[in-house]
């Protein structure tokens, strides 16, 4: 990818970047996947870290600390749920609308060793998995629903598995939709579309939003 940085906010304790989709947040393995948002922000910002990640096919809002002491002063705030995430997706079939009333999906997510990456709901060895959602707005004629997401919990692809276990694959989701799903868009429709937290030093709030690119 050749998208140039997107910083949307720097000060001394951390950056704020709008992440692209299909840009991975950090290395891979293999000379082809060293390209990703961590290195490019290091290009810019040599003490930049990592606190948090987004899945390659996710677009949206990361932030990164600006040293070790920040690294882990912001790590901490993660660990204890101190930073809010807010999701956009458009998902697979019809959800009511409800400008109020959010529902909360609650399943325990694993990884499936046989076919890594993907995770799967497991009720028995599976960590506790929580999700809040409300559905935005329908599109009757694709049957589709634009929805908001909260993460309580932090596992890898919980978003995309969740979904796909209450019947609503989200549109472009090569790992978890079917085929159909899958090409009803070219890519993820999986967006971090705000972030807030306390800022590390001050402790004024901090808000910052990215509007979803679909």
């Amino acid at each position: 990818m050749t998208v140039d940085l997107v910083v949307l906010h720097e000060d001394e304790t951390l950056l704020v970047l709008d992440k692209p989709s299909g840009l991975l947040s950090v290395p891979g393995r293999g000379e082809d996947k060293q390209d990703c948002l961590s290195a490019r922000a290091q290009a810019q910002f040599p003490d930049a870290l990592i606190v948090h990640r987004l899945d390659m096919a996710t677009s949206g809002l990361m932030i990164l600390a600006r040293g070790l002491e920040m690294q882990r002063t912001i790590n901490h705030a993660f660990s204890n749920r101190l930073v809010n995430k807010t999701y956009t997706a458009v998902v697979d079939g019809l959800l009511a609308p409800s400008s109020e009333e959010w529902q909360l999906i609650d399943l325990p997510i694993i990884v499936d060793w046989t076919n890594r990456p993907r995770r799967i709901i497991d009720h028995d060895l599976g960590k506790p998995s929580q999700t809040r959602w409300r559905a935005v707005s329908q599109d009757h004629a694709a049957k589709t629903t634009r929805l908001e997401l909260e993460p309580i919990t932090g596992r890898s692809h919980q978003l995309r598995v969740h979904l796909m276990a209450i019947g609503h694959p989200i549109l472009g989701d090569a790992l978890y939709a079917s085929p159909p799903v899958q090409a009803k868009a070219q890519r993820l429709q999986l967006h971090a579309c705000a972030l807030e937290l306390m800022h590390p030093l001050s402790g004024e709030s901090l808000r910052f939003f990215s509007k979803p690119p679909f």
